[in-house]
Parts: C-alpha cells; structure tokens; sequence
C-alpha cells in the first residue's frame, strides 16, 4: 500500500506545484514583469539548485561528454526550456491560467503523432489499441481548438474576494466588466499550442541524450545553464531597461518558486516516478493540473470560467484518457507478444536438446555388426 501511495501523492504535488506556477507567473507578468526576465531568473536559479546534486552524487558515475552528446543537450536547452517556456509564458501572459495548463494536455498526442512521423510509433488502426490512441489525438486537438477559437457565455463568474496580488488585474474586472485581462484571446493558446509542440520535441530528444549521458542531474544542469544563457541574451536584446532586472518581494517569490519547485525539485519527483511506474502513470495526473489551476484561478486571480472554457477542457481530457488507454493496451500487447515469444522459444530450446540427447543415445548404442563379441 505505501508503495503505490507514494508516487500517487508525490504526483500530485508536482501538479499542484505546476498550477502555482501558472498562478503565480500570471501575476507578476499581468503586474509587468518581462517574461523574458522572469525566464532568465528561472533558469539561473534552476541551475544553481539543481548542480550540487549533479556534483556529488554523479561525481563518480559520470560518463564522459562527447561533442554529439554535449549538441544533443544544446537541442534539449533550446527545444524544451529556452523555445518551449518562452512560449508559454507569452501565451499565460495573452491567456489564462486555465486556458493554459488545458492546453497543456496536448503534449501526449503531439508526442504520438511526431513519433508516428518520425517512425518511432506506429498507428496500428486495425486494433482497438490504435483506435483509440487515433481517437484521443483527434479529441484533444478539438478540445485545444474550441479553448483557442471560442469563448462563449460565462458560466462561472467571479467571487467575492480575491487574492492581494492580483488586485491591479482583478479592480479592472470590477470596474469595467468588459475588460479582459488576457489581451489576446487567439495569440495566448496559438503560443500555448506551440509551446507543447516544442516541448514533444524535447520529448523525442531527451531519451537519446539519457541513453549517451547515464547522468541525468548533470545533463539536466548543463541544460538549465545554457538556457539561462539563452534566456538572459534573449532578455538583453529584447528588453534594454534596466530596471525590468529589479525584483519586489513577490517577482523574487516567483522566480524561487519557479526555479526550485517547477523546476529542479519537480525534475527529480518525476523522475523518481518515471523509474518506479513508468511514464504512463506519469501523464495520467495532466488533467489533475487543469482542475487545480482552474479553482486556483477562479479563487486567487478572479478568473471566469467560459463555455469554450469547460467544454474544450473536457473534451481534451477525454482525449487524453482515451489515448492513454490505447497506448495502456499497446503495451499490454507487447508484453503478452515478448512473452509468448519467449516461451516459443525456450520450447523450441527444449525440443532441439531432447532431439539432439536423442540423437546421441541412439548413436551411442547402435551395435557395429562386424564388431567382434
């Protein structure tokens, strides 16, 4: 029972981490902070909490770093922190935090359809299993289309009180109920969608990296620190104010809590898990971040809850799930398939020795008619 109640509880602290992060990056963005600030600060701090576990526990069992390998990290740095994170902060910023963790549920079907591409999955559509990982695809980019092109009645309004941050985005909502806090209703899911494509590329990457780098703290450390060097070049030609680099109580609050917690600490929980129950069990808490951050957002930040809003995040949680049962199943497949496969062959192992010892006894008692007795 503790064994399985772990992962399950460190799970879902690595969603509820998640959904802080959304919560709390849309409030020192929506209050002006650069995101592209806020990035730079992310990673430095990532890399400076995440590299004294890379220096003594691999310190020992590091392999050596080879050019390829040290390009293949680069690709990961650029692909699945600097390209994907920059997106996604400039899409929560054009959206919210709801809209934005929903999207986020795409990355399952991404990632299949660019293994179908790349000949790393197949579709298999003749089995219920490919059924229903076609099905779920198709279900989750409906849902991720109806978040980004249709809003709707509102559904769910605003509460009574809200979080102290959030007052300088939440007084407008008051006193104007037309305005909107996300500023481009398009743009932030486009971003969001584009931000989970990147991130299914680092997906694809990061398992050739691990098979070339059996040190995934120190790989991890080098990625964060050349995204922070991505990030803060980025930020310095984007943004020449100094005084976007000054950080207030809660920009500082952020960019800890998103350096260390959504970042290096929720590395190593999810790899913990990875190891332990496997990837699968892993993506299933996807839609538990959508629910978090949508309560979290409708009581901190104010945020109402749309039509588009609702109905596109059920239909991509139906689609994810719908995907990961046929994926489940293809497994199951695989495995009844490796299986049989041994046995057929330790069968066959066994009948070629009962033939060959057969073959031998006869040979060794077969009598020579012209031997003398």
């Amino acid at each position: 029972m503790g064994k399985d109640l772990l992962p399950f509880l460190l799970m879902v602290l690595v969603q509820l981490g998640s959904a802080g992060t959304a919560i709390i990056s849309k409030v020192v963005m929506d209050d002006g902070m650069n995101p592209y600030v806020h990035l730079s600060y992310r990673q430095i701090f990532a890399t400076i909490s995440i590299a004294p576990f890379a220096y003594f526990i691999e310190r020992e069992t590091r392999p050596k770093l080879t050019p390829s390998t040290l390009f293949l990290i680069f690709l990961c740095s650029i692909f699945g922190v600097t390209g994907m994170q920059m997106t996604y902060l400039i899409g929560l910023k054009n959206s919210t935090a709801t809209i934005t963790t929903a999207l986020a549920n795409l990355v399952p079907a991404i990632t299949f359809l660019l293994a179908v591409l790349s000949g790393l999955e197949k579709v298999g559509l003749r089995s219920k299993a490919g059924q229903g990982k076609v099905i779920g695809t198709i279900l989750c980019i409906c849902g991720a289309m109806l978040l980004s092109l249709y809003h709707g009645k509102v559904l769910i309004g605003q509460l009574g009180f809200h979080w102290k941050y959030s007052q300088h985005d939440t007084s407008k909502n008051i006193i104007d109920p037309n305005y909107n806090s996300h500023r481009n209703f398009f743009l932030g899911p486009f971003l969001v969608i584009m931000s989970t494509i990147l991130y299914s590329l680092w997906l694809i990457i990061q398992p050739r990296v691990n098979e070339r780098y059996a040190a995934p703290y120190s790989s991890t450390t080098l990625m964060c620190f050349m995204a922070s060097l991505e990030c803060t070049i980025v930020a310095l030609c984007v943004n020449h104010d100094k005084n976007a680099w000054s950080l207030n109580s809660i920009r500082a609050i952020s960019v800890l809590y998103n350096g260390i917690v959504s970042s290096a600490l929720a590395f190593y929980l999810v790899t913990w898990c990875i190891k332990r129950k496997g990837p699968l069990y892993v993506s299933v808490f996807l839609p538990l971040l959508l629910v978090m951050s949508a309560f979290l957002s409708w009581t901190l930040l104010g945020e109402k809850l749309y039509v588009g809003t609702i109905v596109g995040s059920i239909l991509t949680v139906i689609g994810l799930y719908g995907f990961l049962w046929g994926k489940k199943k293809e497994m199951e497949r695989i495995k009844e398939e490796k299986v049989f496969n041994k046995k057929n062959q330790l069968t066959n192992k066994i009948d070629l020795e009962e033939l060959q010892f057969s073959e031998n006894s006869n040979h060794k008692f077969t009598v020579n008619p012209q031997s003398k007795i």
